[in-house]
């Protein structure tokens, strides 16, 4: 395998756990009272230290799910806010197909996905206080940006090195000229 070829495929492995990663994130935003159930279920269950070591945590976690329960029950048009924010999740995770069909072309995409993984840092400080959320729960939001970043910028190298190395990606045919049009 060569270098480029070695370079390209990184690109992609590096690609694809990211974008996993981006759905899943997104998938979870759908079931929010169903997994704050769990969640508690898990946390509270009589082999989880949880409730002895960390009370704070569970009271959070169940302050949580009862609000989520509220909300649900009596005003459930205000979870339809996170179906978008998973929604948003699941596009975001499309459009790195272009870095992962042509990295050098975009790798546009890729810096995009870092400057919005260093996004978290301030909206989880300058929104979490304002929305009553504890600083060591944003301090776990930010966690998102923060290790988000590294895959990007891992991704972010190797295109440049492949760059460098003055070679296009290989990528899918166009449609087009796949046709013969």
């Amino acid at each position: 395998m060569s270098e480029r070829q070695a370079l390209v495929r990184g690109i992609r492995v590096w690609l694809v756990f990211f974008v996993v990663c981006l759905v899943l994130s997104g998938a979870t935003a759908f079931p929010l009272v169903t997994e704050m159930r769990w969640l508690e279920r898990l946390l509270s269950s009589p082999a989880s230290p949880v409730p002895e070591h960390l009370p704070g945590l569970m009271e959070w976690v169940a302050k949580v799910r009862e609000g989520l329960e509220a909300t649900d029950e009596r005003y459930p048009f205000v979870l339809y806010g996170t179906d978008w924010l998973a929604f948003a999740h699941l596009v975001i995770a499309v459009a790195f197909y272009g870095p992962y069909r042509d990295p050098v072309r975009n790798i546009w995409v890729i810096e995009f996905g870092m400057i919005a993984c260093a996004g978290i840092i301030p909206l989880a400080l300058i929104c979490g206080p304002l929305r009553g959320i504890p600083f060591w729960w944003s301090v776990i939001d930010m966690s998102f940006g923060v290790f988000g970043v590294i895959p990007l910028q891992i991704v972010r190298r190797r295109i440049k090195r492949l760059e460098a190395l003055g070679e296009a990606a290989p990528g899918p045919a166009p449609a087009a000229a796949a046709a013969g049009a």
